[in-house]
């Protein structure tokens, strides 16, 4: 009787231990988990913060510092030491960095579109200044990055182009000619297109027509990235059938920017649609001392279905990377509603893992190793 105790007790042992692993060696052989990194965590001192940050991601992507704001605020003045960190950082956690967003018509700056006068520059300026800030870039970081974003959120919901500068001063060109650009400057690494509300029908179907342009165009699009700022309310079959229809079109898959927001909104799941803000109100911010039993059974019930998906699709899924590491930092405590508190990341606010975690390393053991090589 002794014997089997003893044994059931080492059994429990191995269990806890299994579940234990971290999700950047339970996912190894399956695609590289990721996470977002802002500035402040990549300068911070925390060793609790970057322990955790070796310990359980693969690859890492900069939330902000690599966008076109951050890099090149005056023009032809670059700035490359947050953005430089981040990689060292990578480098030293043997983590892919991959790099967002080279062109993206939020938090770009002002000058770029603009000429001393205030009026919108020529088509043929604008191509100049895009050629330039993707050759500039990509060039620094060749050889440390393994992709880049290179267009992001150029499409609307229902499909149509978004009327951003870009658009509206070169013409869906633009596009074309920021792929054109990426590879020029760097023959080797991924290229990207990146946006949110993937699991729309509307939206499939424009990015499927954008890909098939930019190959007939001559074009290297390497994947898709869907950002997958989800919601309860998002469609799983809808979400899934837009995986399938993009790996039909030749490109990998990237589920990019992962959170699940648990608070209610104001008007639907709006993606990162950032030009929505809403006044603060206390109905809409009903978990400010934590979360309930219930809320958090369904946020690991939502998560593990949606890691099922993943793992059925890993030979066409090449990363999912949490937007953010811990609850804390979530850009969603502050959007659409600023002020609330809200808990959409694996990690809580004291960088502990979430139940789900546990959940769907478990799930990644039972799955069979990915045929990809």
């Amino acid at each position: 009787m002794k014997r089997v105790f003893i044994i059931a007790t080492l059994l429990m042992a191995v269990a806890t231990i299994d579940a234990q692993k971290p999700l950047r060696k339970a996912f190894k052989d399956k695609f590289l988990i990721g996470a977002a990194l802002n500035a402040h965590q990549v300068r911070s001192n925390d060793q609790k913060l970057h322990d955790l940050i070796r310990r359980e991601f693969s690859s890492v992507v900069a939330e902000n510092c690599m966008k076109s704001g951050s890099l090149q605020p005056r023009e032809g003045v670059f700035r490359f030491d947050d953005a430089d960190r981040l990689v060292a950082l990578a480098e030293r956690n043997g983590q892919a960095v991959i790099g967002h967003c080279l062109v993206w018509h939020s938090q770009a700056p002002d000058w770029f579109f603009t000429d001393e006068k205030g009026n919108d520059v020529s088509r043929e300026v604008l191509i100049e200044r895009m050629r330039k800030h993707i050759h500039t870039v990509v060039t620094h970081f060749k050889g440390k990055v393994k992709g880049w974003d290179v267009v992001n959120e150029a499409i609307e919901w229902d499909g149509k182009m978004r009327e951003s500068k870009f658009y509206k001063i070169i013409g869906e060109e633009f596009i074309s000619l920021a792929f054109k650009f990426a590879h020029e400057a760097d023959p080797d690494v991924e290229l990207y297109y990146n946006d949110y509300g993937m699991d729309g029908r509307l939206k499939r179907e424009a990015v499927v027509r954008m890909v098939r342009k930019l190959k007939a165009d001559g074009r290297r699009i390497d994947a898709i990235g869907m950002q997958s700022h989800v919601a309860f309310s998002t469609p799983f079959d809808e979400y899934e059938r837009s995986i399938e229809a993009f790996a039909a079109e030749g490109v990998k898959v990237m589920i990019t920017e992962l959170d699940l927001s648990v608070l209610p909104w104001p008007h639907g799941n709006m993606g990162a649609a950032v030009e929505n803000n809403f006044e603060y109100q206390e109905r809409m911010n009903p978990f400010r001392k934590g979360l309930t039993k219930e809320m958090e059974e369904k946020q690991t019930d939502f998560f593990c279905r949606l890691f099922d998906i993943y793992l059925r699709h890993a030979d066409d899924i090449t990363r999912v990377t949490f937007w953010g590491v811990g609850d804390g930092d979530s850009w969603k405590n502050n959007w659409p509603v600023r002020g609330r508190t809200d808990y959409p990341l694996a990690f809580d606010r004291e960088y502990r893992a979430k139940p789900f975690v546990a959940e769907i390393i478990k799930m990644a053991k039972r799955y069979k190793k990915s045929r990809r090589k």
